[in-house]
């Protein structure tokens, strides 16, 4: 039995991913406009229902890369050592899912990379929307997971939840920082400096 589910839930992950990946192929082909959850359906080979049983629309099959991004960040998070502090933990799992994103995008054949989803993503305000919604909901999940790194004299009602906010704003300013600077810096110098700043007492 735990084999069968193990083989379904796999089923799933790649029918997603490649739901995703046909969205996001056929928006920087064609331009998002024209895509349909038809055509993403008929060039994944599947039906319109099968497509609806995955995602609701064409833009939460497009965020779908995010979601599973943040969970593999939820989950370096928590792989972090017991003892490092929650913005500590924070930053060391930010840089080990970066470094994932860079192997995995020297080793694809095509151009749907991080950096291609992301600027497709930050041109449609349909797709911003739907971006402000997947991490609002990563948001109460990341809160839980720093609330347990703090220690009880640090611990308040507001303490993990202001931490994970201020965490992930500085995700997306670092990201739209690299995007906009189009360089060739890898995304990390701008997401942890991002951080480094977002430490750092104001003003």
């Amino acid at each position: 039995m735990e084999s069968e589910l193990g083989l379904r839930e796999r089923k799933k992950i790649a029918t997603k991913t490649a739901l995703y990946e046909a969205a996001m192929r056929l928006s920087v082909e064609n331009g998002y406009d024209t895509v349909t959850v038809e055509a993403i359906a008929d060039a994944v080979g599947v039906s319109r229902r099968t497509f609806s049983n995955y995602f609701a629309s064409k833009e939460e099959a497009m965020l779908y890369g995010d979601s599973v991004r943040l969970h593999a960040l939820l989950d370096a998070v928590a792989a972090r050592p017991a003892e490092e502090s929650a913005w500590t933990a924070l930053r060391g799992a930010v840089r080990s899912v970066l470094r994932d994103l860079q192997r995995q995008r020297r080793e694809r054949d095509d151009n749907l990379d991080w950096l291609t989803c992301a600027r497709v993503i930050r041109s449609h305000p349909a797709l911003l929307s739907e971006q402000v919604a997947t991490y609002a909901s990563f948001e109460r999940a990341l809160a839980t997971t720093v609330d347990a790194r703090l220690s009880p004299d640090d611990r308040s009602v507001m303490r993990a939840r202001v931490i994970a906010a201020c965490f992930l704003a500085a995700l997306r300013a670092g990201t739209q920082a690299w995007l906009d600077h189009d360089s060739g810096t890898p995304a990390s110098q701008f997401i942890d400096q991002a951080l480094v700043e977002a430490g750092l007492p104001f003003p």
